[in-house]
């Protein structure tokens, strides 16, 4: 994601990492714990939902 200067944002960067930890996180949990309503994959889940919008929000500012 490019930043107003034309760069690449830092934080977009770290964002787009802790996104995809967080998925693949939550895909391993899910595996362990067969199940999709497990509390910890829940928690992962809405942790994960927290971070997307937060992405989603902050490439739509720089549009």
């Amino acid at each position: 994601m490019d930043g107003p200067d034309g760069s690449n944002s830092p934080h977009a960067v770290t964002l787009e990492d802790e996104i995809y930890l967080l998925r693949s996180k939550m895909e391993k949990l899910f595996l362990e714990e067969k199940s999709f309503t497990s509390d910890i994959v829940v928690e992962i889940s809405s942790l994960l939902d927290l971070k997307i919008n937060e992405f989603m929000r902050i490439s739509h500012k720089s549009r």
